[in-house]
């Protein structure tokens, strides 16, 4: 049972290739659906058209809706992590933090602009339903679990003071990447994204050994739009 899903609801996954080719659909048109319509107004009728599936195969692998949004959630973290591999995990570094960032201004400056994250719109709309909460504090504990490695590793190497914690500094990251990617979204430029990296560099770098390398000065540049 995945730690995702809300106590109590979830089914184990199908046993079959097949079984789990059908359940991906549905759980792909429902995470589709939800991140443009929302949560609230998407019925599990209009889940079932999208996916071309009948309300049997619906309830064989979902118990109802909160089990179906709790694997959208899932899947979207997914996607989440997967559009930001292999940079994230690879944040051992300066150059690697700056690798990683650039890599989200690149996949935000693609399909017709930035699209903010799958993830946090629908966070944003579960944020008062405590059924998802656990789920939804899940998947962000896992997003930023690479970056927390990726930075205690720098502190185990004398990059970053030992006073540095890398599960809040990593947080802190996340957090402002999700406001950035809001307001990209939103003004549907990269520049806040862009600039908001930058602030989250620069807080980083607070918290450099005096050993450690100085900020490199083409940070910016390489995540400029090409």
């Amino acid at each position: 049972m995945s730690a995702l899903r809300p106590t109590g609801t979830a089914r184990p996954l199908p046993a079959t290739a097949r079984g789990q080719r059908a359940r991906a659909q549905i759980v792909d048109a429902a995470a589709t659906l939800m991140y443009h319509n929302g949560v609230s107004t998407t019925s599990l009728d209009d889940v079932l058209t999208a996916a071309g599936a009948g309300k049997g195969q619906m309830y064989h692998y979902f118990d109802g809706k909160a089990d179906l949004v709790a694997a959208v959630i899932e899947r979207q973290l997914e996607l989440v992590l997967a559009a930001q591999q292999p940079e994230l995990d690879h944040t051992d570094s300066w150059q690697g933090i700056d690798a990683w960032m650039a890599r989200i201004v690149r996949e935000q400056s693609r399909r017709g602009g930035p699209f903010g994250c799958p993830l946090g719109t629908i966070a944003a709309e579960l944020k008062n339903d405590d059924t998802f909460g656990p789920s939804l504090d899940a998947a962000f504990a896992r997003w930023e679990a690479p970056l927390a490695r990726g930075l205690k590793a720098m502190k185990d190497r004398g990059d970053l003071v030992h006073t540095a914690k890398p599960a809040r500094l990593a947080a802190m990251v996340i957090a402002a990447l999700q406001g950035g990617m809001l307001l990209a979204r939103v003004r549907g430029n990269v520049t806040v994204l862009r600039d908001t990296l930058d602030g989250a560099v620069t807080e980083l770098h607070r918290w450099a050994a005096t050993s450690a390398p100085a900020k490199p000065g083409s940070a910016r540049r390489k995540r400029q739009t090409r």
